[in-house]
């Protein structure tokens, strides 16, 4: 999951997904703005609407709009 937002960005808005040291994993464009993930971090997704009042989708990034941009079975120890 998400433990982390940086910057600020808009819902749709391309962003990149990084690990814990800060590699680059893929792009993706977001369903909610940089303030609404802060929001819900930590969060279940059935308690997304009870932090913000709404919710417009399940996941922050889609997989349809997601590109992973590295080699995730090197990645892995």
């Amino acid at each position: 999951g998400i433990t982390a937002v940086e910057g600020e960005f808009t819902t749709g808005d391309p962003v990149n997904c990084v690990d814990s040291e800060g590699n680059l994993l893929g792009k993706g464009l977001v369903n909610y703005s940089s303030g609404d993930i802060h929001s819900i971090l930590g969060l279940k997704t059935s308690q997304i609407y009870s932090a913000l009042g709404h919710k417009d989708y399940d996941e922050v990034i889609h997989r349809d709009n997601l590109v992973i941009t590295c080699d995730t079975k090197k990645n892995k120890n």
